[in-house]
């Protein structure tokens, strides 16, 4: 029975996947979300239903526009697999508190919005960054009420923070965008877990810009989006903080 449950959560999953992709491919053009068919990035032909089914419809295809045979993204199916496995995950990890679940989905399909855009056009939507934002002082004020003030400020001392690596870096380092994403990272994740991101985020930063260096794909002076790092920072915290500090706590001696 469970299983089942696992995977009819994740298969709807899937489904909320495919408008995610919608999410990402449309904020950054300036198109409605809601409004308009979808279409073939190529072409522009309008997709029929059954050009629409996630994964499925991908492999089905061969990976290729049915009319102009260009090739696809594979975007569209791994976000879509993510996706599902963000639900079956969040699932669990809340217990089956379908509210808690809905509020935390939303805060992390966010966050999984933020990551491709940012991966994909070097940019991070105000949009974006509002919606995670309200969510996450909703959530705060449901859950956590007496730890919203501490988690505000927070937030804005660990945005001040990214503000000044900003204009120490004259915008080289850091972005106005990631000034902002760290509002809510403080916010959502309040102290000390801010402080593990942190850390987590400039480490995995640190380690994929060496090897990209190493490897010839990128250069010295050459720019990374570091929202991405920033958000896997964030959900490591939150899910695995517990773990994390105590493996802190042995090797400092705490």
């Amino acid at each position: 029975m469970n299983q089942l449950v696992d995977l009819i959560i994740f298969v709807y999953g899937l489904f909320v996947g495919s408008f995610v992709n919608v999410v990402i491919d449309r904020i950054p053009n300036g198109e409605s979300i809601i409004w308009g068919r979808s279409h073939c990035d190529y072409c522009q032909k309008k997709l029929n239903w059954y050009e629409l089914i996630p994964v499925f419809s991908f492999l089905w295809l061969g990976g290729k526009c049915r009319k102009c045979k260009k090739t696809l993204s594979w975007q569209y199916p791994v976000v879509e697999i993510l996706t599902g496995f963000i639900f079956i995950s969040l699932y669990s990890f809340t217990q089956f508190s379908i509210f808690q679940f809905i509020l935390l989905l939303s805060i992390f399909i966010g966050m999984e919005v933020v990551f491709i855009i940012d991966l994909k056009y070097g940019i991070i939507p105000d949009e974006l960054v509002l919606f995670l934002v309200l969510s996450s002082i909703f959530y705060k004020i449901i859950y956590f009420p007496d730890k919203l003030l501490f988690s505000i400020i927070c937030g804005i001392a660990y945005s001040s923070f990214f503000l000044l690596l900003t204009i120490l870096t004259k915008g080289r380092g850091m972005g106005l965008g990631d000034v902002k994403l760290a509002f809510f990272i403080g916010l959502f994740l309040g102290f000390p877990d801010t402080v593990l991101s942190f850390y987590l985020a400039f480490l995995t930063g640190a380690a994929v810009s060496i090897i990209l260096i190493l490897t010839g794909k990128k250069g010295f002076g050459n720019t990374i989006p570091f929202g991405p790092f920033m958000v896997i920072s964030v959900i490591i915290s939150y899910l695995f903080h517990a773990e994390l500090w105590s493996i802190a706590g042995k090797y400092l001696g705490i």
